[in-house]
Parts: C-alpha cells; sequence; structure tokens
C-alpha cells in the first residue's frame, strides 16, 4: 500500500487507497475554500494532488467547477462510431485523473474532519472495509461509495421479483430491468431440476430463478463483493434454500439443466475493478461461457446468454464473430428473443454515442448442444 508524504505544521503521512486504481499524487499542496478553480484546474493536470481542509460543501462545489472546465473540451462524435468510443474513453479517463486529484483525509476510524462534513463512517466501511489508519481517498470517489450506500439501503425495486435487490458497493445495481425481463419471462427447459446463474453479481437473475420453480440454483462470481451482496440479497428474499452462491470459479462442478450468463458487453479493458461488470477484454466471460456449456449441460439442457448487441454498433464485435464463437463451442440456437433497452442514456440527446445507443437491441440466446 502507497504511502503519501507532505507537510503541513510537520511532516505528515497517510495510506493512499483509490478504487478507480488511480496512482498518488506525485506532490501535495493543502487546499481550501480559498483556492480558485482556474488553479486548482491547473495543478491537478499537472498532477499535483489537493488536500482539502476546508469547508465539506466548498469541496464538492470546487470538484463541480472542475468538472464543468474539463467538460468543455469534451469530443463530440467522431466519423466512426468506434472512433467516438475510442475518444469518449480516453476522454473519461483523464476526466476521472484530473477529478481524482481533489483529496480529502479519513481518519483512523474512516471519520471525514471537515466543517459540516457528513458521517461516512458507514459508507467507507462498506467500500474498504476496516479501517487501517489515516487513509487519502479522491472526493469523487468517497461521494460514489456515499451514493452506493444509499443504493444499498433503499434497494432497486425489480419487476419481475416485486421486490428490492439491493447493491452492494463495486457490485453493478440491476437499473437495466430489460435482460432481467428476458429471464423472467423465457420458457423454462424444467423448474425441477439445477440452474447455474454465472456471474451473478447482486443476485437477481438466480432470485428470479428460483421465485420461478427451479429447485436449486448454484450462483457464482469472481468478485467476493459480488458474493457477498448476492448472499446478502438471497436471505433477504427468503431463498437461501434454493440459491447457493460460490466461486470465483466460473462454472461450479457438475452439470444443469439451465445455464444462464450476463456477461459483460462490451470487449474493451476496464480502467478499474469497477469497470469489470461492462467491459471485458477480447470478451474473455462470454468465450469462457460458451466453451464450458457442452461439458455442463444435462441431455437436453439449455445455455440461456444474455447480451447486448451494442458492441456490434460500436465496431468492437460483429455479429459474424458472435455467431462463429457459438458454432465453434459446438453450440446451436434454438432461438432468440430481443428488447429494447429502457434505461435514459438510450435517448440522451447529448450522448455523443447516441446513434449506436438509439439502435441497441438485448437478446436472450437460448443454446443447446449440437
Amino acid at each position: 500500500m502507497s504511502l503519501v508524504h507532505w507537510t503541513e505544521k510537520h511532516p505528515l503521512s497517510a495510506r493512499w487507497h483509490s478504487e478507480s486504481e488511480l496512482p498518488p499524487p506525485r506532490r501535495l499542496v493543502v487546499a481550501d475554500d480559498r483556492i480558485r478553480a482556474a488553479v486548482a484546474h491547473r495543478l491537478a493536470c499537472e498532477g499535483t494532488g489537493l488536500l482539502w481542509r476546508g469547508d465539506y460543501h466548498g469541496a464538492r462545489r470546487l470538484l463541480t467547477a472542475l468538472a464543468r472546465r474539463i467538460d468543455r473540451k469534451a469530443p463530440g462524435p467522431a466519423p466512426s462510431a468506434a472512433e467516438t468510443f475510442r475518444l469518449q474513453r480516453r476522454f473519461r479517463a483523464h476526466r476521472a485523473r484530473v477529478l481524482g486529484r481533489l483529496l480529502v483525509l479519513l481518519e483512523a476510524d474512516h471519520t471525514l474532519a471537515l466543517r459540516r462534513a457528513p458521517d461516512v463512517r458507514a459508507a467507507c466501511a462498506d467500500a474498504y472495509g476496516p479501517s487501517a489508519g489515516p487513509t487519502l481517498v479522491p472526493l469523487r470517489e468517497l461521494l460514489g461509495a456515499l451514493g452506493a450506500r444509499q443504493w444499498r439501503e433503499k434497494g432497486v425495486h425489480v419487476p419481475a421479483l416485486d421486490a428490492r435487490i439491493h447493491p452492494h458497493y463495486g457490485v453493478f445495481a440491476p437499473v437495466r430491468g430489460e435482460y432481467v425481463d428476458l429471464v423472467a419471462q423465457a420458457p423454462l427447459p424444467t423448474a425441477d431440476t439445477t440452474a447455474f446463474d454465472l456471474g451473478t453479481g447482486t443476485g437477481v437473475l438466480a432470485a428470479v430463478l428460483a421465485r420461478r420453480g427451479v429447485r436449486r440454483v448454484l450462483a457464482t462470481d469472481l468478485s467476493p463483493r459480488a458474493r457477498a451482496c448476492a448472499r446478502d440479497n438471497v436471505i433477504r428474499l427468503g431463498l437461501a434454500d434454493r440459491v447457493t452462491v460460490t466461486g470465483p470459479q466460473l462454472y461450479p462442478p457438475g452439470r444443469a439443466a439451465l445455464v444462464v450468463c450476463n456477461p459483460p458487453w462490451l470487449p474493451a479493458r476496464p480502467a478499474s475493478t469497477l469497470d469489470q461488470a461492462v467491459y471485458d477484454p477480447g470478451g474473455t466471460m462470454l468465450h469462457a461461457f460458451l466453451a464450458g456449456l457442452p461439458a455442463h449441460l444435462e441431455p437436453a439442457g439449455e445455455g440461456w446468454l444474455i447480451l447486448s448487441d451494442l458492441a456490434e454498433h460500436l465496431g468492437l464485435r460483429s455479429r459474424a464473430e458472435l455467431l462463429g464463437a457459438i458454432e465453434g463451442a459446438g453450440l446451436k440456437i434454438l432461438s432468440r428473443t430481443d428488447t429494447r433497452p429502457r434505461h435514459p442514456r438510450a435517448t440522451d440527446p447529448d450522448d455523443p454515442l447516441r446513434t449506436a445507443r438509439a439502435a441497441e437491441v438485448t437478446s436472450l440466446w437460448r443454446l443447446a448442444v449440437r
């Protein structure tokens, strides 16, 4: 764990922690409400960390001012969707680096000792675990942890369950309900059997299968955070007798009559571990699901692949490549059910990727062994 050193009245040091995997600042200066946004922006662009010692709400206002300055130079649409996507990813990485240089110090008990600061201890415990001493964190990431705590407490209503799913910090929330509805409505090969839910995340699809009458669901995930989240939701929903959460292997031992997988949709490199639910270099999980399916399906069993075609509209993967991967794994397509996204970004006129998003279709592919 990196240590950051600086001097105020005397030399100080603290652990560096960034969930976005930002590097520690090369230099640190103390800032408060007297600093101008132009000066803060210049220092942050130079790689200098700004340790905030002023009012908490003043820090939030400065963060907003910095974001406005950065966004003035946001790239617009490029000649191709692939180039637009590449430029947007590069810009957002730059934006995250600059905004990530406005820092706050968490005390040994996760207290944020700023004027008018909220109690952040519970949110920090959720996100960072037990404190190991004073810790420097980007304010932007701390605000994300506070927002995640609110999501965890409130939950996300899932109509297919008529219940709420409570996402933990760092676990993708099921706010895109169309993929959940696909699983809730597809014809089950059989209910009185075992199903696998690969990459379960919050456990929402495992819960839907159990509520539909599947006798036993084995849900896997690589992420310890996701496994803890899924277990929590399974217990909340009273489904612990039907759903078992395990990992970190993609496939559990044995075979199942139904194997469900909703892999990351974009075959691109994640900027951090928090991006891994959306970005997967080369579609590693997709290909692992397809390759392992024949060895884990019972006779007459089905594999359900839930996948958006946004990658195709962005030029990151072709439909021919997807069909070739399915055929190469020794699988055949029984049917495909499509749905359109309902999330706000699908119709956002200011999104540079609006053309690709407007054309996006999410599909449930029913697969079987040839």
